[in-house]
């Protein structure tokens, strides 16, 4: 499995490059899973859906399946705060790609969003992590870079590129066992 964080600010284009990234790697063959964080509260069942009524009754978890798809959903009894590890381990092991939304701060390697007009700081010249840019203005970078500045508006240069360095990416669970125990 190889396993490529994603990261910027809010606002960035992260969201609308992975949606055009994962059907580039699907066309070469490929299996594509998302890990992504979410800041707020979030909800993806809906109210007076059996699978929410369970939940609302007190189930610690609740698993639904069709012939199309599983969903899990897990309560916590007190607010946990996962690591992207602990997500990555609860997916399917036979996935050839985990593209990460968010965790900008996660040890993973990644490649950074940046766009000019957003305003914001880059994150490349402080983050170790960050093995790339995909922007959508290389002339305005505020720092020179070594690493390779990829065109954000070029999906299937992004794809081509985590492809061709795909060793790089190469994801060790026994390297971050102790964030998922």
């Amino acid at each position: 499995m190889k396993v490529v964080g994603f990261a910027g600010f809010s606002g960035s284009g992260k969201t609308q490059l992975l949606e055009r990234v994962i059907p580039a790697l699907r066309r070469r063959g490929l299996r594509v899973s998302v890990a992504k964080h979410a800041h707020h509260k979030f909800d993806i069942d809906h109210v007076g859906k059996d699978t929410f009524r369970h939940r609302e009754a007190g189930a610690f978890e609740v698993v639904v399946a069709s012939r199309n798809r599983l969903a899990l959903m897990r309560e916590f009894e007190r607010e946990s705060q996962l690591s992207v590890h602990h997500l990555i381990a609860e997916l399917y092991d036979g996935v050839d790609w985990v593209l990460v939304e968010g965790f900008k701060d996660s040890d993973l390697h990644k490649i950074e969003v940046w766009r000019a007009d957003a305003g914001k700081d880059a994150r490349y010249p402080h983050d170790e992590f960050i093995v790339a840019i995909a922007t959508d203005s290389p002339d305005r970078l505020p720092e020179a870079t070594l690493r390779p500045v990829l065109n954000l508006n070029d999906a299937e240069a992004v794809a081509q590129w985590l492809v061709d360095h795909g060793q790089r990416f190469d994801y060790d669970p026994d390297r971050h066992a102790a964030h998922h125990v």
